[in-house]
């Protein structure tokens, strides 16, 4: 399997590329009044508003560094709804790719209910690689913030708009 390799301080994550849509370079965002730290905000990506999420103040408390290195990784974010929606993700460091088995992935034996995302580990030559997934990554409360339960309108359509 082909995992994007990132970093977020000292600690290396591989993100499975099949979750991955495209990798930015990092691009100005429209900050959301009012949103949880993590949520960078918002740009417009072939048309369309995505949602972005700041990974360096979702785990370690702190913006991303503002480097060459530091992209926008667009993931297939499925909601609690079965919906896929595309969301950025501002990684630092998010310049490498690596090959490895799933089996190469085993469980960390740490369980860190605030970071539900964080899969199993692997080593490689640099040491600890911590896999990510897209799927667990956001809280609760910020998934049901950035995409909202679609409403039904009179006509029995549905429409659902990124808040």
């Amino acid at each position: 399997m082909l995992f994007l390799v990132f970093e977020l301080g000292n600690n290396r994550y591989a993100l499975d590329v099949r979750q991955i849509a495209e990798v930015l370079p990092l691009v100005e965002v429209k900050q959301m009044s009012q949103a949880p730290p993590a949520v960078a905000g918002l740009f417009t990506y072939r048309g369309a508003l995505v949602p972005v999420i700041d990974l360096s103040q979702l785990t370690l408390g702190r913006p991303a560094a503002q480097r060459l290195s530091t992209r926008i990784v667009l993931v297939h974010y499925p909601d609690q709804h079965g919906r896929t929606h595309l969301l950025g993700l501002i990684a630092e460091r998010a310049t490498q790719a690596a090959r490895h088995a799933a089996s190469d992935f085993v469980a960390s034996g740490v369980a860190n209910p605030d970071a539900a995302y964080l899969g199993p580990v692997t080593t490689d030559a640099r040491g600890l690689l911590h896999r990510i997934d897209v799927r667990t990554l956001l809280p609760p409360s910020i998934g049901a913030l950035l995409f909202k339960e679609p409403v039904d309108d009179q006509w029995g359509l549905s429409s659902s708009k990124i808040s």
